[in-house]
């Protein structure tokens, strides 16, 4: 029997809805909208695009977007003091940087993204906000993460004394991950390049997550049947007939793996649709947070 296959879109649409009801009531207690400032550097095509993205998100949830475009030329001391502004300015909520930056500026990334106020930070990377999370404070947590723990949640995967095996270490996905769900009660493992006998860990896992960029890594003789496996890789294979730009698919073998897992989450049209809805969520708990 295939899996239950986990339809980023469904979810997405449960966030946005969410965020939006959240979001008409935070601007009926205080008389104003939750508001997202998105600083962009320069004319990167796919960052214009993501940028629009989530304006769009924004207008679609009632919360107020807030564009600012900086030139591909802006230094580190321009961008520093807009970040500044941004910070001080009570109807930003909060700040999101667009990576990736210029070459002049790319090597302060994270300089500039620790300049961001936590309590505006959205992305959820400011150490502040990781701090919170690792000690069970509330705090603005990495989106990607968020979203794939509501997203077990609301699919009614039992999380309390699960066994879950992740796999990666970044700090965006991996260990944030692994926090969440050991705030669930689960059993945690973390997997890296250096793990011995990874096959055996992933046979134990009740859910698996796989985050480490390497196409199709994870095989169906990987997986424990009826395993909920979460696949937040997104990889281009090189172009062919078919897929003339080349055909995008995930750290898992999702044709193999479906055949054994209990659920599963599609590449395209799983994890990647999370992300933006998950960041409405935050932009309205920052607020909440800041004001209530």
């Amino acid at each position: 029997m295939s899996a239950k296959i986990l339809e980023g879109k469904y979810f997405a649409q449960k966030f946005r809805e969410d965020a939006a009801a959240r979001a008409a009531a935070f601007e009926e207690r205080h008389g104003r909208r939750p508001g997202l400032a998105v600083i962009i550097v320069g004319e990167n095509p796919a960052s214009q695009v993501y940028v629009r993205n989530k304006h769009k998100a924004c207008e679609a949830c009632g919360i107020k977007s807030i564009g600012i475009e900086l030139p591909e030329t802006a230094t580190k001391e321009e961008l520093l003091a807009q970040i500044d502004a941004l910070n001080a300015d009570e109807a930003v909520d909060g700040i999101l940087v667009q990576l990736p930056l210029p070459r002049q500026i790319a090597r302060d990334e994270a300089e500039i993204l620790n300049r961001i106020d936590p309590a505006k930070d959205v992305d959820g990377f400011h150490p502040v906000n990781v701090g919170r999370l690792a000690t069970g404070q509330p705090g603005l947590v990495s989106c990607t993460p968020a979203g794939c723990l509501k997203m077990l949640e609301l699919a009614g995967i039992e999380l309390d004394g699960a066994r879950a095996v992740i796999l990666g270490r970044s700090n965006i996905v991996g260990k944030p991950m692994a926090q969440l769900l050991l705030a669930k009660h689960a059993t945690v493992t973390i997997c890296h390049s250096h793990t011995k006998n990874l096959s055996e860990l992933t046979r134990e896992a009740d859910i698996l997550v796989a985050a480490i960029g390497r196409p199709k890594f994870v095989t169906a003789d990987m997986v424990k049947p009826g395993a909920t496996v979460v696949d937040v890789g997104i990889n281009r294979l090189a172009p062919d007939e078919e897929h003339p730009k080349g055909k995008l698919v995930g750290d898992v073998d999702f044709e193999g793996v479906q055949e054994v897992a209990g659920a599963i989450t599609p590449v395209p049209g799983g994890v990647g649709l999370l992300t933006v809805a998950m960041l409405m969520e935050n932009v309205v708990t920052a607020a909440e947070l800041r004001e209530d």
